[in-house]
């Protein structure tokens, strides 16, 4: 429980840097893919800040309706960055080259690969579905570093412009995706309602 509550904290502190960093070096290029990247910090903090208020509470009940929360926020990133995606490629904004998104996304990949695999081992020991859930959310925010250092990268050493956008497509589809999991979740019975004889048949 102590590990868990740790890694959720640890993560809010690293997110709200992250994405004040990345939406700030975002918006000072045009990059929409940086700027996208920067608000899936913020969803990292309400996903993280969703696990230390159930660790605490020590209950599943709030599951449900915390999960999806969490879909919401994912499905309203996706719009976000679809839209903005689109309008670049149709109007051919350029974004600048940004070293400081680059260096960002590897530190944030070399941090967060290992707290996503604690995060898992953790859950499962635990047998908590929130943590674990969080855990895959910490997985999908590397893999939009990827996805970012793809675009960025193509952009500084290529000139190719048009990849920041596509590259922010391919990051709305995987909010779309990771809300739609989210959602699904969130519908399954909790491990107080598999097992209601655990509470109701006790002396």
């Amino acid at each position: 429980m102590r590990r868990g509550l740790a890694l959720a904290w640890f993560i809010i502190v690293w997110d709200v840097v992250e994405g004040i960093v990345a939406v700030t070096a975002g918006l000072a290029v045009g990059s929409i893919a940086l700027v996208g990247f920067g608000i899936d910090s913020a969803i990292e903090v309400f996903a993280a800040s969703v696990v230390i208020w159930q660790l605490r509470a020590g209950a599943h009940a709030r599951q449900r309706p915390a999960l999806r929360a969490i879909a919401v926020t994912f499905y309203a990133l996706a719009a976000f960055v679809g839209f903005e995606s689109i309008r670049d490629l149709v109007t051919q904004d350029k974004a600048g080259e940004s070293l400081i998104g680059i260096v960002l996304n590897v530190v944030a990949l070399l941090v967060m690969v290992p707290v996503a695999v604690a995060q898992r081992r953790i859950g499962r020991e635990l047998n908590n579905p929130v943590l674990t859930a969080q855990s895959t959310e910490t997985w999908m925010s590397n893999a939009l570093s990827v996805t970012v250092l793809a675009g960025l990268g193509l952009n500084a050493t290529l000139g190719w412009w048009w990849a920041d956008p596509v590259v922010a497509l391919a990051v709305a589809g995987l909010a779309v995706q990771s809300g739609r999991e989210a959602w699904h979740e969130a519908g399954k019975p909790t491990p107080a309602e598999d097992h209601p004889s655990t509470t109701k048949d006790q002396p």
